[in-house]
């Protein structure tokens, strides 16, 4: 039986609990109960330990994302007093070297669109 991690533990957990609710003290396949139980509770404890680092994950990126906001308001501020900085300005080598288009480099953001002739018959 190949089934999917979810499926997996789903059968798991139906097994026990049919097994708990009907025959408790019955012996299946050399198994009683607890023992069944014992059997497969290292696929119980690695399932909540996933869940568990998945829970890690989300509040990791969470606080990644608070500190890269941080980050890119202190990152503004550096950039702006280098625009202010009479020896650096929006013009300087530093500027664009941070990812910035130098003052002199940019275009005015006019374009005139061609116009085109339609022709009619």
């Amino acid at each position: 039986m190949n089934l999917s991690p979810n499926k997996a533990g789903a059968k798991i957990s139906q097994v026990i609990t049919a097994w708990e609710t009907l025959r408790p003290a019955k012996t299946f396949a050399g198994l009683t109960l607890d023992q069944f139980k014992t059997a497969v509770q290292p696929s119980i404890d690695t399932r909540a330990n996933i869940e568990s680092l998945k829970d890690q994950l989300a509040a990791a990126q969470t606080l990644r994302q608070d500190a890269d906001e941080a980050s890119i308001g202190t990152i503004l501020l550096v950039v702006n007093a280098v625009k202010g900085d009479p020896a650096e300005g929006e013009d300087g080598e530093l500027y664009e070297a941070m990812g910035y288009v130098r003052k002199s480099e940019r275009r005015s953001g006019l374009s005139r669109g061609k116009k085109t002739a339609t022709v009619t018959a």
